[in-house]
């Protein structure tokens, strides 16, 4: 133990040589380990080894395997022996932290030009703001406005601005120090001093926009003047290195009035960014709606006519012709120029007063900003105040779009995220709208979300949630507005294209169930035409009916024909026909609706309100060993076979369980590609078999059953009675090839003889019936190979 403890001190001493002179590199953590000395890891033995004099070596050994802890630290004994501990900053690898920055923040690349317009939007911001108490900052009347020129040639980009601008020492303080942002401390200035107005449109806060050029540029030269200072200063800046320089601006065809202006010398891959039309396209997605004017360098061009020259043989002929007068020749030619071009809205639509905005502006706006050729269905636009402030504007479109199914992605860009006005992102994965609304589209914009430093991510919290809640509501009410307007078809033309997507928010979403529940729609018995909606059936329910009836089917002929519906059509109960596959599921999940809950009419314990219990009663004294008879044959193929209240002309069917899937659900899940058959036969739900003692069959077998319980007849008419119920009452027979032998068995018998000649029929000259004549067998021997018989 001894030459552990002196190998301890050994790797301390090490560790405290090696840090010593290195101290200036980045981030020496290991140094701090050489201020705890070799006393003090001879004390930390000790500590331990002192135990041996309570146990012996074995149980210490054992204890220190198993990990258990002695409060005995270097710390306490760095405080027994009073050794002073030396504190040092966290140094960084300034061009590793750089390359961390620039390459960890931001997932895509194109960002970097939102960036710098956000920054040169905030210092026009800041000099507007300043320039109400400070007038002579705005001495230089120059206009408020932002201009990018494109040279795609050598691959470089200027971005000029006429906002604040930057000293010498602003210089240093905002781009030599990484994460400091300006604005945030303009911002924490402006509080402080109590000035501020409540409404502010700077967008930076986290000091780390700038870097963002280093996505895609080499070098970086940034040339500001502040109207505070009378030089201009040139900041340049290199990717990937660890220092940068400031100098001032002596060439006098670079000076400008005010203002700051970046010029980007791109990388050699993203030289593509250069290109005016890339420019143009990335600023009307980003920035777009930024409140200053933001201008292009384009190239542009006009038409005009221009003298072509004469041919000189042409010109000898026509002077042999006589012809002195004659007709200049011209040709229209394209004069090309380059000049600025206004490319942003200042002011985006959200922003304006929903009064002064008409429909024609909503659906321009929807039509541009979407893409889209058709107007939409419905449009809301609101302000939401409060806790939570934000604008919004939704559409509803004309039609789902074609080629995909939205319910299975999510991820439709159809929600576009601006944070004071600037384009954040459309990618999103339900933070915003859940799976069943991700069809709505519009823009969403606010002041105070949480978002990440990058910007493209929006952090999960309680303000995001509050905002889904309030845009989900919004959306409701919208869809709400189209159900109830007086133009039918539209709600009509909303349900076709949509529908799906509700029904999925009823599995989906059980906190919005009420407000999903008024917009569904089915076809039912007494609409097989037009679907309704729920309130519609309520409306329409018999004062004693208590549930909302239905049956679900692969269509509404299906449904129509099945006989679960004999009774309840006697007495003019409507019955919902679900035919959809989500259909089923979205009402189970509903389970009621306005105090009226769903009842599955192909499910045993069906209840009509109608109960006779002295008739039940006489039926199952009557029937109830036919009943029974009828169990001991079918054996496992049913839990139990019973007398039908729900049955008028046919004389038997099959239902489902309370408990499990009804025919269709099994239908559905046998088709599925993954499905998984052990988890079929396990929710597969118990088969009661209801008979019609009415039914003249049912009664013919009640009458073989007295008198012959064991007729092979009776029985053969039993399995084939199953057969048809089974498939009647819409399941899958496990031996389709068997049913169809019994059906042919069966047809036999009914037709033998029918149609069959007799002996008295007339037949054809010279025909007669034909009659087999009765043959006896004749035994043969086996003969050998070769012999004749």
């Amino acid at each position: 133990m001894h030459r552990l403890s002196r190998r301890c001190s050994s790797l301390s001493a090490v560790l405290r040589h090696a840090a010593a002179p290195r101290r200036h590199l980045a981030v020496p953590l290991l140094s701090s380990i050489s201020s705890v000395g070799e006393e003090d890891a001879k004390a930390r033995w000790y500590s331990v080894l002192s135990s041996e004099k309570s146990r012996n070596y074995q149980n210490l050994k054992k204890d220190l395997f198993l990990g258990k802890r002695y409060e005995s630290t270097a710390a306490e004994s760095a405080e027994s022996n009073s050794t002073p501990s030396e504190r040092y900053e966290y140094q960084a690898e300034v061009s590793r932290l750089m390359d961390l920055i620039v390459n960890s923040l931001y997932s895509n690349k194109e960002v970097f030009l939102r960036e710098l317009i956000s920054n040169a939007s905030d210092a026009l911001d800041k000099l507007r703001f300043l320039g109400v108490t400070e007038p002579e900052l705005l001495k230089d009347a120059v206009d408020f406005d932002i201009r990018i020129q494109a040279d795609k040639d050598n691959g470089v980009i200027t971005i000029t601005d006429t906002g604040i601008g930057m000293t010498r020492q602003e210089l240093v303080d905002c781009l030599g120090t990484i994460a400091q942002s300006g604005t945030a401390k303009f911002l924490k200035a402006l509080k402080d001093s109590k000035d501020a107005a409540g409404d502010n449109n700077l967008i930076g806060q986290f000091g780390v926009g700038f870097y963002s050029a280093f996505l895609v540029s080499d070098k970086v030269t940034v040339s500001t003047k502040s109207p505070k200072s009378d030089k201009q200063y040139v900041w340049e800046g290199e990717a990937n290195a660890s220092s940068y320089t400031i100098r001032e601006e002596t060439d006098p065809e670079k000076l400008i009035p005010r203002g700051t202006r970046l010029t980007l010398h791109l990388k050699r891959d993203d030289k593509g960014f250069a290109h005016p039309e890339r420019i143009e396209k990335l600023v009307k997605n980003y920035s777009q709606f930024v409140s200053f004017p933001i201008y292009t360098w384009q190239e542009k061009g006009y038409t005009k006519e221009v003298e072509v020259d004469e041919d000189p043989a042409e010109a000898k002929k026509d002077e042999e012709d006589g012809k002195t007068e004659k007709k200049k020749k011209t040709k229209t030619v394209v004069e090309r120029y380059w000049d600025w071009e206004l490319i942003n809205e200042t002011q985006p639509i959200w922003l304006r007063n929903p009064k002064e905005v008409t429909k024609e502006d909503y659906n321009e706006f929807y039509k541009k900003t979407f893409n889209e050729y058709l107007e939409p269905l419905a449009s809301s636009h609101f302000t939401t105040e409060g806790e939570v402030e934000f604008r919004s504007i939704l559409y509803v479109p004309a039609f789902a779009p074609t080629g995909k199914d939205d319910i299975i992605n999510p991820k439709t860009k159809n929600i576009r995220l601006y944070v004071k006005r600037v384009f954040i992102s459309d990618d999103f994965d339900g933070e915003l709208f859940p799976r069943y609304l991700s069809f709505v589209k519009g823009v969403v914009d606010s002041n105070d979300l949480p978002l990440n430093v990058s910007r493209e991510i929006l952090q999960e919290s309680r303000v995001v949630r509050i905002m889904r809640k309030r845009l989900v509501r919004k959306a409701f009410d919208m869809i709400l507005g189209i159900s109830m307007s007086d133009n039918r078809e539209d709600y009509e033309k909303f349900w076709e294209n949509f529908g799906k997507h509700l029904k999925l928010g009823c599995i989906e979403d059980r906190e919005n169930h009420k407000r999903i529940a008024p917009l569904l729609r089915f076809f039912s018995s007494q609409s097989e035409e037009e679907p309704i909606s729920l309130d519609e059936y309520v409306e329409n329910m018999k004062p004693d009916q208590k549930d909302i009836y239905y049956i679900a089917a692969d269509s509404v002929n299906s449904a129509k024909n099945t006989p679960f519906l004999e009774r309840l059509a006697e007495k003019d109960l409507e019955v919902l026909f679900l035919v959809d596959p989500i259909d089923e599921v979205a009402i189970q999940n509903l389970k009621s609706y306005k105090e009226k809950n769903f009842v599955d009419i192909s499910k045993e314990d069906l209840d009509l309100g109608d109960k006779n219990e002295e008739r039940e009663k006489e039926m199952k004294q009557e029937f109830g060993q036919t009943c029974d008879w009828i169990k001991k044959h079918l054996g496992d193929k049913v839990a139990s076979v019973q007398i039908s209240n729900r049955l008028s002309s046919s004389p038997c069917v099959l239902v489902s369980g309370k408990f499990g899937w009804s025919a269709n659900m099994e239908r559905l899940m046998k088709a599925q590609s993954m499905g998984d058959a052990s988890s079929l036969d396990f929710m597969r739900s118990r088969r009661v078999f209801e008979i019609n003692p009415d039914h003249p069959i049912i009664r013919n077998l009640d009458a073989a059953f007295k008198t012959n319980p064991d007729d092979q007849d009776a029985l053969r008419a039993i399995d084939l009675l199953y057969d048809a119920a089974l498939v009647s009452s819409g399941f899958t027979p496990d031996n389709p090839a068997q049913l169809g032998g019994k059906i042919y068995e069966m047809m036999g018998m009914a037709l033998t003889g029918k149609w069959s000649a007799s002996s008295g029929q007339f037949h054809p000259t010279g025909t007669q019936p034909h009659v087999p004549e009765t043959v006896e067998a004749e035994v043969v021997e086996p003969a050998e190979a070769g012999t004749q018989k």
